[in-house]
């Protein structure tokens, strides 16, 4: 995974769901009780295998047939995998800390009082369904108070801070500088979507129209649960519709937006005025807390123009119909039963396929660690993060960087000087492994026994403001963009770093009972990938530092784009499901990552191993062992309402893709289980792709 600074939009409207990353698993494990430990699964299940079928002509299956037999998708979940089954056991467990830590006792500390109180206050769900709609009154009640325009921007820069949303009308953001990686500024975004992604607005196939219809639909029914009558509802919502299609007008795709360069453009505060004339800026970032100087990134200028037409040329009753559905969007899971029935059967059920609503304690753990992350992450490395897995981690991640750095002096395709520059950057790159070496201080964070709303509104404004805090000041190098319970890596092409938190670090992706080979198939291939995220399409647009800047000879680039090329090519001759295809374009990075850091993981391995000669288990010789070992990583299984969502939004390819697109330009994995030409995972030589 590649940070961005801008969130993609299904993950800008889902955020909760994501963040928590997790499916309730308490339907196939049999039980209804917070979990004292974590399970154990080994990195490499026989079981979990397939063997009828032939691995040369489907890989994917040969290793995961049986897991896809014996792991169906649980009525909650649109999707069931390997890591979400991994992230339900993490969450079960945080799940029983938290627990322990919800009952008042003298020996809690502050941080544990806090991560207690709040868990205490997301479960007490009679509470929360007495309260209703109350938590949206004052704010609901401002938005009918709107007198003219003049007032929307105090308005909304009083909201945006502590809504978790897509934004209203557009979003913001404090980021680093992509010219000055030591600055930060912040910056204006497109947003406002209440669908997972403009194409959802724009595309007139019958289902994307059966899909606003039902939207529409949604949206009335929420503004009925708050208030509105059916007529006035029924007409707002078509009122919402007209305004968010005009946004997603303005709005650059996915794909354009994997260009940095066409999402960087910095401007003064003044440049914004003179662009987008009908809003005051300066008060919306008086409001909200963000400095305006000496930059900002207007990230989208055509978006912001089209913006302050359409505040210009909407009546004002419009754009408080919008504002009111905008604010019941962001709240509705926080509310009381009837908005989280309503905003679980379009945006769980009906988009993508879930029959049933999550229990109730998967979601506040979801919130706790999204919003008190590394005070609750904190509890989970004390408890569960051995410092042995950290040491042979790091020396893995050493020996894949080594691996690179082989690769890169041997490349036939680049000229010294763009290697000197590649390697420059490849010795910059920072490992941080398990958690941060300095934990996050959330002492100023009022937490609530009992009041629920308030604590998710306070953390949101808490995390917004230490966000704008960040203007002006040194860029913190050490800060995780992720929890130590997430389990998740990335890389950061600002801050040139690759980042393992612990629960990626656990079995069955990391196990330290298991041989090399299904290790480094599988950790070694996650460490490799996102060591070449800083290299893919996006990465190698910056340099070691972090800058933006084009460090490539012209003919380099040239020859960089021709081979990802063919990684386009190939992924977009793959069918998602049904008609629809994979975007190559949108799923290039992640691809170029998977094969990239799976070739390196397979070096390494090779130098692990060399004058060892590991005996074969299972059945399986250990190179067979280290491709098993990658395949199982990706075990899943997915509704094809999430299979259809994906593939307009998701950056990754379908699971199977994702082992056989590799595999396919790795002659290493024909010779282990000795498949012969002409074979659906043998390309000849002349059509292999490879970068680096």
């Amino acid at each position: 995974m590649i940070v961005q600074r801008r969130s993609q939009p299904l993950e800008a409207r889902r955020r909760r769901v994501l963040l928590a990353a997790v499916a309730c698993a308490l339907a196939i494990a049999g039980t209804r009780a917070p979990a004292a430990s974590l399970p154990y699964s080994p990195s490499l299940d026989p079981s979990n295998m397939d063997r009828s079928v032939d691995p040369c002509e489907d890989l994917y299956t040969y290793a995961c047939g049986g897991w896809e037999r014996d792991n169906p998708i649980p009525p909650e979940e649109s999707s069931w995998s390997v890591y979400g089954k991994l992230s339900v056991e993490v969450h079960a467990y945080l799940w029983g800390i938290l627990d322990e830590l919800s009952r008042p006792a003298v020996t809690r500390t502050p941080q544990q009082q806090r991560l207690g109180d709040y868990f205490y206050a997301c479960m007490n769900v009679a509470a929360i369904e007495r309260a209703g709609i109350a938590p949206l009154r004052a704010d609901l009640a401002r938005i009918a108070a709107l007198r003219d325009k003049r007032g929307l921007a105090r308005l909304l820069g009083e909201l945006h801070p502590r809504l978790e949303t897509d934004g209203m009308l557009f979003t913001d953001d404090v980021e680093q500088d992509a010219r000055d990686a030591t600055k930060v500024i912040a910056a204006i975004d497109a947003g406002g979507l209440g669908l997972p992604d403009r194409d959802y607005y724009l595309k007139q196939d019958a289902r994307s129209v059966q899909i606003r219809a039902r939207y529409t639909a949604h949206v009335a029914r929420m503004l009925e649960l708050a208030g509105e009558t059916p007529q006035a509802a029924s007409a707002e919502a078509g009122v919402v519709l007209g305004i968010e299609t005009a946004l997603a007008r303005a709005t650059l795709s996915d794909v354009a937006q994997r260009d940095p360069y066409q999402v960087y453009h910095r401007a003064t505060l003044a440049a914004l005025e003179q662009l987008a004339p009908h809003f005051d800026w300066a008060e919306y970032f008086a409001a909200s807390g963000l400095i305006a100087r000496p930059w900002i990134n207007l990230s989208e200028p055509q978006f912001v123009r089209a913006l302050d037409a359409l505040i210009a040329g909407e009546p004002l009753a419009h754009l408080q119909a919008y504002l009111r559905w905008a604010l019941l969007a962001a709240a509705a899971p926080d509310l009381s039963s009837a908005f989280v029935q309503e905003s679980f059967d379009f945006n769980e059920a009906y988009l993508l396929g879930a029959t049933a609503d999550r229990p109730r304690w998967q979601k506040c753990v979801g919130w706790i660690d999204r919003d008190l992350g590394e005070a609750l992450g904190r509890e989970f490395v004390a408890r569960s993060f051995p410092a042995g897995t950290e040491r042979r981690v790091v020396r893995m991640t050493q020996q894949i960087e080594a691996a690179m750095k082989r690769r890169i002096e041997q490349l036939d395709w680049m000229s010294p000087a763009t290697k000197a520059q590649a390697l420059a950057k490849l010795a910059a790159v920072r490992n941080r492994i398990g958690y941060p070496r300095h934990w996050r201080d959330y002492s100023t964070l009022i937490i609530r026994r009992d009041d629920f709303y308030g604590n998710l509104s306070r953390a949101l404004d808490f995390e917004s403001h230490r966000q704008a805090a960040k203007i002006d000041r040194p860029v913190d190098r050490d800060e995780w963009e992720i929890t130590p319970a997430t389990v998740n890596a990335y890389y950061d092409p600002q801050l040139n770093d690759i980042n393992f938190p612990a629960a990626v670090l656990i079995p069955p992706l990391f196990d330290a009972r298991m041989d090399d080979a299904p290790n480094y198939g599988d950790t070694g291939g996650t460490i490799g990938h996102e060591l070449t995220h800083g290299f893919d399409d996006q990465g190698r647009q910056f340099d070691g530092r972090g800058n933006l800047r084009n460090w490539w000879t012209a003919a380099d680039a040239r020859q960089f784009a021709a081979r990802a090329q063919c990684v386009r090519d190939q992924y977009s001759g793959y069918t998602a499901v049904d008609h629809v295809k994979v975007d190559g374009a949108l799923t290039e990075g992640e691809n170029i990552a998977d094969l990239g850091g799976e070739i390196l993981a397979w070096a390494a391995w090779r130098q692990q191993t060399r004058g060892v000669g590991p005996p074969d288990r299972d059945g399986l010789t250990p190179e067979q062992r280290f491709f098993v070992g990658f395949a199982q990583w990706a075990c899943t299984n997915e509704r094809p309402e999430r299979l259809r969502a994906d593939a307009i939004v998701d950056p990754h390819s379908p699971a199977r893709y994702r082992i056989n697109g590799v595999v396919a330009n790795m002659p290493e994995f024909a010779r282990a289980f000795h498949c012969k030409a002409g074979e659906p995972l043998v390309k000849p030589p002349q059509k292999v792709c490879r970068i680096w």
